[in-house]
């Protein structure tokens, strides 16, 4: 990303250039005129269903012919900040925020992250980094990216700057819980505006469970590793209109052009 930016300075990507008219990501207005979608009394009917229904099939259902109905809802200012009491399923239903994801794209892009970055970006982010000047924080960070699913995650302190070290954005990320506590308190402790996962475990190295949260809510994650819990929370962005956060925009943005493939040419 700096090499990005350093040709923009150099006059490489010009900064009129009619790539960054277009506006892209998370909050950008999206078709979502879709098949088999309520609308009236039926649409109320299926809402006020998914608030008694325990049968998954059914919810899954209901969630996705309701999808169009949710998108207005999330987009209108009034009424996004109940999105979660209007579809309480999302709190105690695995899965729904990657089927919204799906619905709102397709199925070849939900799958990109997971498919492609094991195989391709994993292994030439560690062949660059290793290349760079080395660091303790460096070395930290290449150890457990070669090291297998469930190495070293960081537990959260201050952040006084949007300037901020790879460790710190890692910790606007992700945050370590242990299980034997209760999950209130990084419910109450955490000040975060933006969206993050929280990792459940009883150490760091033997994670249980994974939750976004949203709002000082907890919605739990489909994904039993790391990488799979930070592609719910990606989506989330998308499934909620919700902003990135303004010291990891950069760090979003690549990620949404360069392994989802999301409104390419429309972004910086």
């Amino acid at each position: 990303m700096k090499t990005v930016h350093r040709k923009i300075r150099r006059g490489f990507l010009p900064l009129d250039s009619p790539h960054d008219v277009s506006p892209g990501g998370p909050k950008c207005q999206r078709a979502t005129n879709f098949e088999g979608q309520l609308d009236g009394s039926a649409c109320k009917e299926a809402i006020s269903l998914l608030s008694h229904t325990t049968e998954k099939s059914l919810i899954f259902q209901k969630m996705r012919e309701t999808f169009q109905h949710r998108q207005e809802l999330i987009k209108d200012p009034g009424s996004s900040v109940d999105i979660l009491s209007t579809f309480p399923r999302f709190l105690d239903t695995k899965g729904l925020v990657g089927q919204d994801f799906t619905l709102l794209f397709d199925t070849e892009t939900s799958s990109r992250l997971l498919q492609k970055w094991d195989t391709f970006f994993r292994p030439n982010v560690i062949k660059d980094t290793k290349q760079l000047t080395s660091t303790a924080e460096m070395s930290q960070f290449l150890l457990s990216a070669e090291c297998p699913e469930g190495s070293d995650l960081h537990e959260t302190r201050g952040l006084k700057s949007p300037k901020i070290s790879p460790c710190d954005a890692a910790e606007r990320l992700v945050i370590f819980h242990k299980s034997c506590c209760s999950l209130e308190e990084p419910l109450n402790n955490i000040q975060h505006q933006h969206p993050y996962f929280l990792a459940v475990g009883r150490q760091k190295s033997k994670t249980e469970c994974f939750y976004i949260i949203l709002d000082k809510h907890l919605i739990p994650c489909q994904a039993n590793c790391s990488l799979g819990a930070f592609d719910e929370l990606f989506k989330a962005h998308f499934v909620f209109n919700l902003s990135y956060d303004g010291a990891l925009v950069n760090f979003y943005t690549f990620l949404q052009t360069t392994v989802y493939n999301i409104d390419e040419g429309k972004m910086k």
